[in-house]
């Protein structure tokens, strides 16, 4: 019940339109073949739902029918836009945002990323995208061999609520930090002033849930060029990432990347250990309105490295909220 243009040089994500009145127009989206979309997406990553005209109920059931559950990424400036249903709009700045994974920060990084265009901007605010594979592909070689068989570590700070939530107490002792309960995907460690951290480490490439060639994707160029953080994640052996390596990931990422131009009622969904996002500078912040959503496939093959029957595999799952202090987009 629909047609699938398959990818095409500088345009890496398949476009699917309706064949036929059936399909086009209120509630036609949720005719077209679900296993169609399945194999579209293994094989390819990223596709562009255009001419359905979705609303949003139509946004959140498509996409629930792929998803087992759904995590709220809890960056500041995300207006609700369907609380009960866990969907939000995209972070309200008008800045341009480099090239990420959603919530690749955190160890729960979804396996499936959904935007759904509720109002178009006239220009400027288009979502940029870049394939990880395609990306490691074309780096230099002298940068490739360097990620290749390195871990990225991301160390970050903690607060009461974080504590009680995956420890069972605001205030753990040695004991409780050095042996976190088996579905807590941190170590932590406390610092001689009392402080105390979290941290978890993944690969600098990776092999995406539905391919075997390594990818890049993770918080190294957010966390650079739009937070000012050339120190998060580090490295390994626990030195930064070094600048002249960042700026060549970037260059690569920017010279592959190509925009959506959103229209009303498109709906892009993407393969999130795949594929990056990113977005132009907004023009116009009141015209612009995307609706999200960030799930875990019910085909999904997790990532060995999560703790096994994770709590985000389980139920949608919204973590706690860390105070203004600690707030980092992405």
């Amino acid at each position: 019940m629909a047609h699938f243009i398959p990818p095409a040089p500088r345009r890496p994500l398949v476009i699917v339109e309706p064949d036929g009145p059936a399909t086009s127009g209120t509630g036609g989206i949720m005719l077209v073949n679900r296993d169609e979309v399945i194999a579209q997406y293994k094989a390819h990553g990223a596709l562009l739902f255009h001419g359905f005209d979705c609303d949003l109920s139509e946004f959140h059931a498509f996409a629930r029918q792929f998803c087992r559950t759904a995590v709220v990424n809890e960056s500041p400036g995300r207006q609700p836009l369907d609380l009960a249903n866990g969907i939000y709009a995209v972070d309200g700045g008008t800045n341009a945002f480099s090239l990420h994974p959603e919530l690749s920060r955190e160890p729960w990084k979804p396996d499936v990323a959904f935007f759904g265009c509720l109002s178009a901007p006239g220009d400027g605010g288009r979502t940029t995208l870049c394939d990880g594979i395609a990306l490691v592909k074309a780096l230099p070689d002298e940068v490739r061999r360097g990620l290749e068989g390195r871990r990225l570590l991301y160390v970050k700070g903690t607060w009461p609520a974080l504590l009680e939530y995956w420890l069972g107490t605001a205030t753990p002792n040695d004991h409780q930090l050095q042996n976190p309960p088996p579905g807590c995907p941190y170590q932590f460690m406390r610092f001689p002033d009392g402080r105390v951290a979290r941290h978890f480490s993944r690969p600098a490439l990776h092999k995406p849930m539905f391919a075997e060639e390594l990818a890049f994707g993770n918080f190294l160029l957010f966390a650079r060029f739009n937070n000012g953080r050339p120190d998060f994640p580090l490295l390994d052996d626990l030195r930064p990432v070094p600048e002249e390596w960042l700026q060549a990931i970037k260059t690569t990422g920017d010279n592959l990347s190509s925009a959506v131009k959103w229209q009303n009622g498109d709906l892009l969904m993407l393969d999130n250990t795949r594929f990056m996002h990113g977005r132009t500078a907004i023009l116009d912040a009141a015209e612009r309105q995307i609706a999200t959503y960030f799930g875990y496939l019910d085909c999904a093959i997790p990532d060995p490295e999560e703790p096994a029957d994770a709590v985000w595999r389980r139920e949608d799952f919204e973590p706690p909220r860390p105070p203004d202090h600690l707030v980092r987009r992405g």
